[in-house]
């Protein structure tokens, strides 16, 4: 890495979330949830990517999160099923769906979270609903995941979206054996368990943060097999360069708080 990234680095990611703060927002919030869902099928493909890259494109508030230095930028496929709100059972044909989601990880005054880029569905209520009312990047996109066996999936997705840029991935692995939980401190630690989720209004003047729950992931190791994809450069980020760190993942059972301003 280049010494004007070390030091932009240093400018734009003042001292992040300390180890403790990290283990207290997997405690489950208070009250109940405004949706229930589970995630199942899930492929973190990470790669490293300096800070000082990400960082112009977050509002300003929120700060790049890093673990040694490093900020990470990722592509996350799964299926999304037995989606319900707290008071209602799952809806049929409305209740699965794929979803594909561009991120990367930042803080706000010592909580750690999520930052989508965009999160492509095949659903169209769950895209109309989240971005009109949660102001989540959702857009609307052709998905199919098939299994030929137990440990083999197949993602293939073309966004769909009116007024955006186009944007492709295809992608097969397969999916080794079972990890041990992620320790906390440790980079797979640092890149599963989120447990809040950012966004903002369209003008990036007003930040909102929003509650999720759920177990630690069940990780297993991951060999990707094919990977062609046009996501990350369609939000003009460059092209990540070398392999990604790979984790398969779920099946988790998730519950959702509405998002708040901050």
């Amino acid at each position: 890495m280049s010494s004007f990234f070390l030091i932009a680095d240093n400018l734009v990611n003042p001292a992040g979330p300390t180890l403790a703060q990290r283990l207290a927002w997997r405690e489950r919030p208070v009250g109940a949830p405004l949706l229930r869902q589970e995630w199942g099928d899930l492929l973190f493909m990470h790669w490293p990517v300096p800070a000082a890259l990400l960082q112009p494109h977050l509002p300003p508030r929120l700060q790049i999160d890093i673990h040694d230095g490093t900020a990470w930028l990722a592509i996350v496929p799964f299926r999304m099923s037995k989606v319900r709100t707290r008071v209602s059972p799952p809806v049929p044909g409305a209740d699965e769906f794929l979803e594909l989601n561009v991120r990367t990880y930042v803080h706000l005054d010592g909580v750690p979270g999520v930052w989508f880029f965009s999160l492509d569905a095949t659903n169209a209520l769950a895209v109309w609903l989240a971005r009109t009312f949660f102001n989540l990047p959702y857009l609307r996109a052709k998905m199919r995941m098939e299994s030929p066996s137990a440990q083999l999936r197949q993602f293939t997705a073309e966004r769909t979206h009116a007024g955006f840029p186009p944007a492709q991935l295809r992608a097969t692995w397969s999916i080794g054996s079972p990890l041990p939980p992620a320790e906390p401190g440790s980079l797979p630690f640092f890149l599963t368990e989120r447990y809040c989720l950012y966004t903002s209004n369209k003008d990036q003047t007003k930040l909102y943060r929003g509650r999720v729950a759920h177990t630690p992931w069940p990780l297993s190791s991951a060999q990707v097999l094919h990977y062609e994809s046009s996501l990350i450069e369609s939000h003009s980020l460059p092209t990540p360069t070398g392999p990604p760190v790979l984790h398969a993942g779920g099946p988790v059972s998730v519950e959702l708080w509405p998002m708040q301003r901050v």
